[in-house]
């Protein structure tokens, strides 16, 4: 008879999984995580100070908003994507801002309210639905669209002793799926000759450039990776990765911009 297992704890499957993917790194990557992260005001253009990790305004700034376009946040809330681009939509630009949650809608409408001049605000139409059938009612609808996918956010995990526990190496798996249903109809939702800005707050391949690789293999006669020019953050297979061990502790997010051809 075989001598009893124990089964590892949440915080042991969370360091053998990413362990293996960032082998010697990953003790100095994790603690990196622990530490407080610092935020910086958006925008002094806002009527209500909104303050951002500055890796996040730094990729939210990556979507090229062009005066007139039709815009697409597939997952706004709470709101700080939304913002950067509310702020440069021009005169005739127009901003469809999701979310699933009712919950986390009304806090998305309320950070528009008390953030944006009443003339960006009517630019601006809050919904929410499950942005993974987007595409069932509206393809070919948008110029830009914005997928901050929901994901790991390991940097969260680590400080939150409740979701460690919790933590499996089924989450990535289950999460990955629901990225890639995202991304794929968000890509069918965009105009021809559009651009689509995929970022995640997760250290994770697997919900980061593996997805992008899946979208470019599947769709490849009509999508296009569209390199990036950042000071900060290391290249990846596609897509960029800012990590808070090497970048003073921004991040960490994850982006990629795609082009329909």
């Amino acid at each position: 008879m075989g001598k009893n297992r124990t089964k590892p704890t949440g915080e042991e499957s969370f360091d053998i999984f990413y362990k293996a993917i960032y082998k010697d790194r990953w003790e100095t990557l994790r603690s990196s995580m622990t530490e407080n992260k610092d935020t910086v005001l958006l925008s002094e253009r806002l009527s209500s100070p909104y303050y951002m990790d500055q890796a996040s305004v730094i990729v939210a700034s990556l979507l090229p908003v062009d005066d007139g376009d039709r815009i697409l946040d597939m997952c706004a809330a709470p709101g700080g994507k939304t913002l950067s681009i509310a702020l440069r939509l021009g005169e005739n630009g127009r901003l469809v801002s999701n979310d699933r949650s009712q919950a986390r809608v009304f806090r998305l409408k309320k950070v528009l309210d008390e953030c944006l001049d009443s003339e960006t605000r009517e630019k601006i139409d809050v919904r929410c639905h499950d942005a993974s059938s987007w595409c069932l009612h509206e393809q070919n609808a948008y110029d830009k669209v914005l997928l901050d996918a929901p994901c790991s956010s390991e940097r969260h995990v680590i400080n939150d002793r409740k979701y460690l526990d919790m933590w499996s190496p089924s989450r990535p798996k289950r999460l990955a799926k629901e990225q890639y249903a995202l991304l794929s109809s968000g890509f069918i939702a965009l105009k021809k000759g559009g651009i689509l800005l995929y970022s995640t707050c997760s250290i994770n391949p697997g919900e980061n450039e593996e997805i992008i690789g899946r979208l470019l293999k599947k769709r490849h006669d009509e999508a296009e990776e569209i390199a990036m020019d950042l000071e900060i953050g290391e290249r990846r297979e596609h897509g960029m990765l800012i990590l808070p061990d090497s970048e003073g502790g921004l991040g960490p997010m994850y982006c990629c911009l795609v082009r329909k051809k």
